[in-house]
């Protein structure tokens, strides 16, 4: 766990990963108490931990977190968070792979009650969260809502289309 000793200003820096990179078929093949340690940074690349010493990966998840992610690597408060408060933030803005799936217990009105690497994919987290996903996530994001234009505006040109053909019976 990792707590703010000082109060922290909403956008000010909090913590940076540092590690070595791996990929995902590495990673699987380390032990899970490495696994735990890691931060997904790309589509199929891992930041394992050198040490297990590091603040940031004692930073915990939450669904109501008061931090997000700034680029791959770095943690910044998303509100201003007072001294002696827990540093937290969602691994939804970081996870988008079943590396590190867990049963969530964070007692936030928001707690999803399982943490999974498919929690990047919920609408109501990209508009919670906009700005604080990690940018392979964010290309992800991005994605998502430009097939979901698409698939409305499909629709309502299949609808317009039907709307508009006259049946003409027998005469």
């Amino acid at each position: 766990m990792v707590v703010a000793r000082e109060a922290i200003a909403k956008g000010e820096l909090i913590v940076v990963w540092s590690g070595t990179l791996v990929t995902g078929e590495e990673l699987n093949g380390m032990p899970p108490t490495v696994r735990r340690y890691s931060l997904q940074v790309e589509e199929n690349q891992y930041l394992v931990s050198l040490s297990d010493c590091e603040p940031p990966d004692y930073v915990n998840h939450s669904c109501d977190p008061n931090s997000g992610l700034s680029g791959q690597i770095t943690l910044v408060a998303m509100r201003d968070i007072l001294p002696g408060e827990e540093i937290t933030y969602d691994y939804a803005m970081s996870d988008g792979s079943p590396y590190d799936e867990f049963t969530c217990s964070c007692g936030s009105p928001h707690c999803r009650g399982h943490v999974s690497g498919e929690d990047w994919r919920r609408s109501e987290l990209w508009q919670r969260y906009a700005g604080y996903f990690s940018p392979y996530l964010q290309r992800r994001i991005m994605g998502a809502q430009v097939l979901s234009v698409l698939g409305v505006r499909r629709r309502r040109a299949s609808r317009k289309h039907a709307s508009g053909v006259s049946v003409v019976q027998g005469q």
